[in-house]
């Protein structure tokens, strides 16, 4: 698949965003000494909201028309993308109505600020988990049909999500926290465990064939016309091809950046290097969402030439 940019910014941008506040919220409601102070909570919601915004903006610039969005919300019944932007639009008030209880009561859990954040929290979940299952449900490319989509989406949000939070309390609190710092190398490494556990399934020639497309097992198929061969949008799209070597680099890159620089300047527990750990992991997601659409290799392939996908 040809990765759109707008995309790959929404989805890491957002999902950084969800997992920021869901965490902030759950260690704020749980007690947490390090998140009990609204100006944490409050520079740590603006920054989600912010980091949400911008990507829910980033997802319409890859449509044709963008004006037409709000036509998303229309199949809530039967489409992923529905519900994602329904769920999206349900998060603001709720997150908002936190917010303001924070800053109107400080740190202190009133009755409004656990409502609305619990709800938030659950929103903000919910929200990732639709976005992750708009791929996910596509039977038509092997590489998104899994459950370990929505299961790597939903960690490498919270992820990074972690990453922000940390670097968000060092800059504003007083200095790194160490629980906080914890976290983050915990979801560092289940968000890496989770990523390699997919990278080695989607290595596994388990897909399609040309053989089982056509129905005709018995015998090898050889295709006599193999489609169009212009420049259209299947071609395009979903002909899109990578070469191996650039895919390995990429690969080696992206769990460099995203997973192996954080975790080694997590464990200095430095404010600065927070800061740049939490920048790397965004920098190696956005290369982690590329390849997650540049490796994927829809079925109508099959009809322009290749024998497996």
């Amino acid at each position: 698949m040809h990765p759109a940019f707008s995309v790959l910014v929404f989805t890491v941008m957002s999902g950084a965003g969800y997992g920021l506040m869901t965490l902030m919220i759950i260690g704020h409601l749980a007690g947490l000494p390090q998140l009990l102070d609204s100006s944490v909570l409050l520079s740590g919601g603006i920054l989600s909201l912010a980091l949400i915004t911008g990507g829910l903006l980033s997802s319409t610039l890859h449509l044709a028309n963008p004006k037409n969005a709000w036509r998303s919300f229309s199949r809530f019944k039967t489409s992923w993308l529905s519900r994602e932007a329904v769920f999206a639009v349900l998060f603001y008030p709720f997150a908002l109505a936190y917010l303001a209880a924070v800053y109107l009561n400080g740190a202190e859990v009133t009755g409004l600020g656990l409502l609305s954040g619990i709800a938030t929290a659950v929103l903000a979940m919910v929200t990732l988990f639709c976005t992750s299952m708009i791929y996910a449900s596509l039977k038509t490319i092997r590489q998104w049909n899994s459950s370990l989509t929505p299961v790597n989406y939903i960690a490498l949000g919270l992820m990074s999500g972690s990453l922000l939070l940390a670097a968000v309390q060092a800059l504003v609190g007083d200095g790194a926290s160490t629980s906080l710092t914890s976290l983050a190398l915990t979801l560092v490494v289940l968000g890496a465990t989770c990523k390699l556990i997919y990278l080695f399934w989607i290595g596994k020639p388990a897909g399609s064939t040309i053989n089982t497309a056509t129905g005709f097992t018995q015998a090898s198929v050889r295709l006599l016309d193999q489609g169009h061969t212009s420049n259209g949008f299947l071609n395009n799209e979903f002909g899109y091809t990578v070469e191996a070597n650039r895919l390995v680099r990429l690969r080696l890159l992206m769990l460099g950046l995203a997973f192996v620089v954080p975790f080694l300047l997590i464990l200095a527990a430095n404010t600065a290097l927070l800061v740049i750990a939490a920048a790397s992991a965004i920098a190696g997601l956005l290369v982690e969402r590329w390849l997650f659409f540049a490796e994927a290799r829809h079925v109508v392939r099959l009809f322009h030439g290749d024998q497996t996908v």
